[in-house]
């Protein structure tokens, strides 16, 4: 029944304003009305990463709940580990409306949000009263206006440091000007320590772009390593629009969903060849399988947004059941045992 009610609920949200729907969506969870079986595990889906013990290997994404409005909901909706934000030092509205595109033929979504954000205060405020099930983490960016980008990140570290338990330095967003330019090696080396001396025992993720050539991501998974970061997320939405379709396909922006999974499964293996930090796996999971394909393309866990936006709530845990099936088909006894073990077919596809 509540399948039933998910699915009439996901038709009327798909023909509203994108960007309405997913704050009635959050009103939803709020009132209870989405799908809470709790965190799914099993021996098979435990996972340690960077210190934390998941539940399941499968993550929410940055994005979905910016604000940290539907924390507590979100911890019992089967996922293993939860990421809010991006939270920057001042509130800031974004780039102007309409900037959130469904491309329902390609399972997409363009989106030029600039950081819309309540800022990292009231952001706080709301992580220090909820208790979430499951490790939430923090998304670190910079304002628009800032005249030191760099240091927002450290800002935005040092006040969260006592409310998560992981953080991430996103660089890789395409729609705030020139914030990729953080991912040059010098860049990144000097931001990435502003933000590990203030830190103290939370791990720091990294963030990454899927646009990214060869040398460019050996030079950044060099830089993270030396710096001590904990692990990286590959990847964030990409720029590219080959093979789209409909009327939004040239809307500026970056691009997630479907489309992405290739490109960016590619980049996580070829992170794995390049890194012994633990990776997460970000771009078109939608299903066991494709969550499965990440982790043997060498992740140690994935995370997901777009996907619900077609899929609903409930197919958090429809892709943990079945990540846990293809397990053991496979013979493999723990996620970190089928880590990277198809790696090399995705380098030769790369």
């Amino acid at each position: 029944m509540k399948r039933l009610a998910e699915k009439a609920g996901l038709a009327v949200l798909q023909n509203m304003d994108p960007e309405r729907a997913h704050g009635l969506a959050l009103a939803a969870l709020n009132a209870g009305l989405a799908s809470q079986p709790g965190p799914i595990t099993s021996d098979r889906l435990r996972v340690r990463l960077a210190g934390m013990d998941l539940a399941n290997p499968v993550g929410l994404a940055a994005g979905f709940d910016k604000n940290a409005q539907a924390v507590c909901p979100l911890g019992k909706a089967g996922f293993g580990f939860i990421e809010v934000g991006a939270a920057t030092p001042l509130p800031q509205p974004g780039n102007p409306k309409p900037r959130l595109f469904r491309l329902k033929q390609d399972a997409a979504a363009i989106n030029r949000f600039g950081f819309n954000n309540d800022g990292m205060d009231a952001i706080a405020g709301r992580l220090t009263n909820a208790e979430c099930a499951v490790p939430v983490g923090i998304n670190l960016g910079a304002n628009k206006t800032s005249e030191d980008r760099a240091a927002d990140f450290a800002v935005v570290m040092q006040r969260f440091k006592a409310h998560v338990s992981f953080a991430t330095v996103n660089v890789s967003s395409p729609n705030t000007e020139k914030l990729r330019d953080l991912q040059g090696p010098a860049a990144l080396a000097a931001l990435l320590e502003g933000v590990m001396d203030v830190r103290g025992d939370i791990p720091v993720f990294l963030k990454i772009a899927p646009d990214l050539t060869l040398p460019e991501i050996r030079d950044i998974a060099t830089v993270a390593q030396n710096a001590g970061v904990d692990a990286i997320i590959a990847t964030n939405t990409t720029l590219d629009r080959d093979g789209l379709h409909g009327p939004h396909k040239t809307q500026a922006g970056g691009l997630s969903g479907q489309p992405l999974f290739e490109k960016s499964t590619r980049v996580l293996a070829q992170l794995s060849a390049a890194t012994t930090l633990p990776l997460i796996g970000v771009g078109g999971v939608a299903s066991g399988a494709q969550a499965y394909a990440k982790i043997r393309a060498g992740a140690t866990a994935v995370q997901l947004y777009t996907g619900l936006v077609y899929g609903g709530l409930s197919l958090v845990g429809d892709i943990v059941r079945d990540l846990d099936d293809l397990l053991a088909r496979d013979g493999f006894a723990s996620v970190a045992e089928a880590c990277g073990t198809d790696r090399d077919r995705w380098l030769n596809a790369a």
